[in-house]
This record gives structure tokens, C-alpha cells and sequence, in this order.
């Protein structure tokens, strides 16, 4: 690819989006396959492909995930403005100031919050954290929304009554689906926390140079 080239440019984002949208497909056809196989069982009616993009239990486990990694993605730009971990590649040095806590200077290429100032700069200031946040709380809800659309798909399969938001938001099965993935969302972040003190993986801005000593921070 060119050096100048959109491809080139855009490598990162495009091939990682890529992978996002080939796991979302498969997720999508293996979940309708395996919703389908349990209606089946109960001598239920199957779901035609819009019917299940439709269903509690693909919303669900969706946005289930999403949530996860746009909670983990926030906390982490707001915990690493002010704690460290000596040695690790993903956080700032122990002493003095970075780059990115200087204060902004407007100047003819930066970004209009910043010439603008004012409560836009304030905003601009936080947007990348705001931005997880919103998303956060919009996986959330539609998590919360698709867990109580299966529940009850399921309690009408049963032939039991069905339950209200009031109600299920208490339950520990829409918990136990946010926990578990909460969980495994924070050990990723500790691992590339850690990890990065001793390991290393020449070329990339995820890594230490290969003969930085251990206990430096970049």
C-alpha cells in the first residue's frame, strides 16, 4: 500500500472494524441457529432471520458485550489521567507532566473547541470519556431491554407469567450477565497493564522498546 494512500492510512481502523463486523455476522448466524434449535425443542415456531435480528436473545447478547467494553474503555482513559503503574507501557511517567496535561493553546490547525473555548472547550476536554460514557449507558439499556425481552420470550414458551422492568432490574440474571463480563473486560485491561512491565512485541505503540529496563516507564 502506498504510504499516502486511504488504505494505508486507515489500515488500523478498517482491518479491526472488518474483524468486528465478520465476528458480529457469525455471532448473528450461529445465535439464530442455536435459538432456532432450542425453539425447535419446545415445538415452537422458528424465527426467519429478521425475526431473531428482532429477538431479546440476540439484542441481549449483543449489547451484553458492547456494554462491557465501553465501560472498560472509560474507566481506563479516567483512571490513567492520575494513577500510574511503574514500569508499564500504558501509563504515563512517575514524575513531571505529559503532553496531554497541558493546557490547550489555540492555534489555526487545532481543533474548533479549542479555538472556540468556553464551555465547548470544557466539553472537548472530556469528550473522549464522554463519549464512552454515552455509549456505556446506551449498551446498557438496550442490554437491559434485550435480557427482558428474552426472559419473558422464554417465560412464554413456558407458559408462565410474564415479568416486569420493575422487577427484573433486581433480578440476578441481568447481574450475572453484566458481572461476568465486566470481570473479564478489567483482567484484560491488569494483563496489558502487567504484562507491558517485562513483555514486549517489537514495533508496537503497545510496547516498551525491546532494551528498556524493566522498571522504566516510557
Amino acid at each position: 500500500m502506498s504510504k499516502k494512500g486511504f488504505l494505508y492510512r486507515n489500515s488500523l481502523g478498517i482491518v479491526v472494524i472488518t474483524m468486528m463486523l465478520v465476528c458480529l455476522t457469525g455471532q448473528f448466524i450461529t445465535g439464530w441457529n442455536t435459538h432456532n434449535a432450542e425453539l425447535a425443542e419446545h415445538g415452537k415456531a422458528l424465527l426467519s432471520a429478521g425475526q431473531y435480528f428482532q429477538s431479546g436473545h440476540f439484542i441481549q447478547a449483543t449489547f451484553e458485550n458492547w456494554e462491557s467494553e465501553f465501560l472498560q474503555m472509560m474507566l481506563y482513559v479516567l483512571l490513567t489521567v492520575s494513577l500510574r503503574q511503574k514500569g508499564s507501557s500504558e501509563s504515563k511517567s512517575m514524575d513531571g507532566k505529559e503532553d496531554v496535561d497541558r493546557e490547550p493553546v489555540p492555534h489555526p490547525d487545532a481543533p474548533w473547541p479549542v479555538k472556540k473555548g468556553g464551555i465547548w472547550l470544557k466539553i472537548y476536554q472530556h469528550s473522549l470519556s464522554l463519549a464512552f460514557g454515552f455509549l456505556f449507558l446506551l449498551s446498557f439499556v438496550l442490554h437491559f431491554y434485550g435480557s427482558l425481552k428474552d426472559f419473558n420470550e422464554e417465560q412464554m414458551a413456558k407458559n408462565k407469567p410474564l415479568t416486569t422492568a420493575v422487577h427484573y432490574i433486581s433480578d440476578s440474571r441481568f447481574w450475572f450477565e453484566s458481572f461476568q463480563n465486566w470481570q473479564s473486560e478489567f483482567l484484560a485491561v491488569a494483563s496489558i497493564v502487567i504484562l507491558s512491565i517485562w513483555l514486549r512485541e517489537k514495533g508496537s505503540p503497545e510496547s516498551k522498546p525491546v532494551d528498556m529496563p524493566h522498571k522504566e516507564t516510557p
